[in-house]
């Protein structure tokens, strides 16, 4: 059998199957409505936070990386005893960041982007692998179950050529899911970096719908329905490799983009009915401290605290407590004690996280790691 070797893209088949494109009109409604529900948020903060932290979380449970939504809401506390994985995720959500601001002027993503985002989130600039011995192994096992390429030099020419083929829209005429379905399959499969490949990835993956104004806001994140499909994706990206099964890859991107673009379009509801019911409640009950940008502050930051409020609100510290004790008072946030500092939770909004759908417990056998034998 000939040892598989990764070939530029595109691949040399017919992506316009009728599967494929039966499927197309459905995940592109669904993200229609979801670019056009994110824009009745008033402050384009308020998701880029919360959701962004939310796929930071799910993002990182794929590699392994597990935390709370309360250490997650900690760290953006600046809370120093916060756990290693929170301050993990907490980097997913800055690198996304960092993406995002970069590819919303440029319409790009280029390799000095991603390797900006690889570094970001993990904090150092080993950039591209350059010594050999990185495998995907399974989990239980230890079986390799896909070696990418080796040499660094045949690395550095994939992602070049990668980076071409997705910012070059004559490179394919094909509809841009389906474009996205095969970047997201070339980037994990060169396997470039020693370590943040899924996650990295999962980013590009937002930055090119923004890249394409499918979205304006990188709300959609795929993690939840990868984590939820985990065995699936892993097999699918496999069966790519072995027997060309580029249909049923697409198919099983496009059954994501419209599964979380629908389960997003509910949440971004969620939120915007109860900024909605405390925007109402809190002017009626105390008119001298309302404004947008408290409205904002609360939903910005599921937890908040004193300094927080004192710096968006431009007012001073006596101000800020005063008006998050009155909030406290009347039940719109819990006020709660950790360490020798204050901070308020706005419980609606927590909740709303803490009851997304869970992911099912994966049979280890199913899970695929990364491992470097030498550097």
């Amino acid at each position: 059998m000939t040892p598989f070797k990764l070939q530029p893209l595109p691949p040399p088949i017919d992506l316009d199957t009728k599967a494929i494109l039966k499927k197309l009109p459905d995940a592109h409604r669904h993200l229609a409505e979801l670019k056009g529900i994110a824009a009745t948020i008033p402050n384009e903060s308020i998701l880029i936070q919360t959701l962004g932290l939310q796929e930071a979380k799910d993002s990182s449970e794929i590699e392994n990386i597990v935390t709370t939504h309360d250490d997650l809401f900690k760290a953006q506390l600046a809370d120093e005893s916060v756990n290693a994985s929170a301050k993990e995720v907490a980097q997913y959500a800055e690198a996304l960041r960092v993406g995002f601001e970069s590819v919303r002027t440029s319409r790009l993503i280029t390799l000095n982007q991603i390797l900006e985002i690889q570094a970001t989130l993990e904090r150092n600039d080993a950039g591209f692998r350059k010594l050999p011995g990185t495998a995907l192994r399974n989990r239980a096992t230890g079986e390799v179950v896909y070696t990418p390429p080796q040499d660094h030099a045949r690395i550095l020419e994939l992602m070049s050529d990668l980076e071409s083929f997705i910012n070059d829209p004559a490179r394919l005429d094909v509809d841009p899911l389906v474009k996205m379905a095969l970047i997201h399959y070339q980037f994990e499969s060169i396997h470039p970096f020693y370590d943040g490949n899924g996650r990295t990835g999962r980013i590009i993956n937002i930055l090119y719908l923004v890249a394409n104004d499918l979205l304006n806001l990188p709300v959609l994140y795929l993690s939840r329905f990868i984590i939820q499909n985990k065995p699936d994706y892993y097999r699918l990206l496999q069966e790519v490799r072995t027997r060309n099964a580029w249909e049923e890859w697409v198919l099983f991107m496009l059954e994501g983009i419209a599964t979380t673009a629908r389960q997003t379009i509910d949440l971004i509801g969620s939120i915007r009915t109860m900024m909605m019911d405390y925007k109402h409640r809190i002017r009626a009950q105390f008119p001298r401290i309302y404004s947008q940008d408290l409205l904002n502050n609360l939903f910005r930051h599921p937890y908040t605290k004193i300094a927080i409020l004192q710096k968006e609100l431009s007012v001073s510290r006596l101000t800020a407590t005063r008006y998050l004790d009155k909030l406290v008072a009347a039940g719109f946030l819990e006020k709660h004690r950790h360490g020798r500092s204050n901070y308020y939770l706005n419980v609606p909004l927590v909740n709303l996280f803490l009851n997304l759908p869970r992911a099912p417990e994966l049979d280890p056998e199913s899970q695929i790691e990364s491992a470097t034998e030498a550097k």
